[in-house]
């Protein structure tokens, strides 16, 4: 709650942290606490829980608002937490919103509705109807259209914007760079954009976006931060410098769906106590294993930084 009367200072690297699940696939709450702990060692800015990496439609509100209490008792001020509380229904999206507000979210990150396919004016009904439930707490659209089957356009975005004060940003998960830009032309850059897209993280700074919210931080999350970092402080070469040696991890992200091939890769460094992934997920396939240990091989040096 440290950070929520003042959202414009939760910018840079936003963990998007997986939910460990046991071998038996329970949510594992204490693996959990070892993830949270590793972000804030090594420096992240933000962390959060619930977004598209922490599987959350594999799970009942029940469980993810417990895990939700877990990450902010760990987190416990010390970084902006931004768990994901949308849901493809609308009352579960409330009920979750509601608890993470309660639990001293700084901001709540809601997904557009997925499978439906609502238009431009059900978008903006949805996230009004959030808004003006939670006036105190700021609210940030998650735009993943390539898991959610729609896209929030940029006038979308500035109706909201203008209309609700608490509306106060946007994840932008597409591989359209030009949305980004116009999205920031639409509303000006006050509107805090960051980028879900991992190598577009880098390039969304240069168009004045407040930062990312890359998995790749589930495994570098030191060498991720340290991209803001380098930015601000007008280091560009350096910055792009580490964004390219940051390429073999982000090609093993999806090597098959994220979030299966990090919790191989943090189960095999002790990290979670299983891999296991809910269905419809599976675990990596032998095949994408060998792809995933070469690559791992490439770019491991950084997943070993704090």
């Amino acid at each position: 709650m440290k950070f929520r009367s003042d959202p414009s200072s939760i910018r840079g690297s936003i963990a998007p942290v997986v939910t460990p699940f046991t071998a038996d696939g329970a949510v594992d709450h204490d693996s959990l606490r070892v993830l949270i702990r590793f972000q804030l060692e090594s420096g992240s800015h933000g962390v959060s829980l619930g977004g598209s990496t922490g599987e959350p439609s594999a799970q009942s509100p029940v469980e993810r608002i417990a895990a939700m209490e877990v990450a902010a008792e760990e987190i416990a001020d010390r970084v902006p937490f931004l768990p994901g509380t949308g849901s493809h229904k609308l009352d579960e999206t409330l009920e979750i919103t509601a608890a993470a507000r309660e639990l001293g979210a700084d901001a709540a990150l809601v997904i557009t509705p997925y499978y439906a396919r609502p238009t431009q004016e059900a978008l903006y009904q949805w996230y009004a109807t959030v808004a003006r439930e939670f006036p105190d707490l700021p609210i940030v659209a998650y735009n993943v259209p390539s898991r959610t089957a729609v896209d929030i356009a940029p006038d979308t975005v500035k109706r909201l914007f203008t209309d609700f004060d608490n509306f106060v940003g946007v994840k932008e998960t597409t591989k359209d760079f030009e949305h980004f830009s116009r999205v920031l032309h639409a509303c000006g850059r006050e509107l805090l954009v960051w980028s879900g897209i991992e190598l577009l993280c880098l390039p969304l700074l240069a168009l004045g976006g407040a930062g990312f919210v890359s998995a790749v931080a589930n495994l570098a999350p030191k060498a991720v931060a340290r991209v803001y970092e380098l930015w601000e402080a007008g280091d560009a070469d350096a910055a792009r410098d580490l964004h390219y040696r940051l390429h073999p991890l982000v090609d093993l992200l999806f090597v098959e769906t994220n979030p299966a091939p990090v919790k191989w890769v943090l189960a095999q460094q002790g990290r979670i106590s299983s891999d296991a992934v809910r269905p419809p997920l599976v675990r990596p396939t032998d095949t994408s294993l060998t792809r995933v240990r070469a690559l791992l091989a490439e770019g491991g040096d950084l997943t070993a930084q704090i």
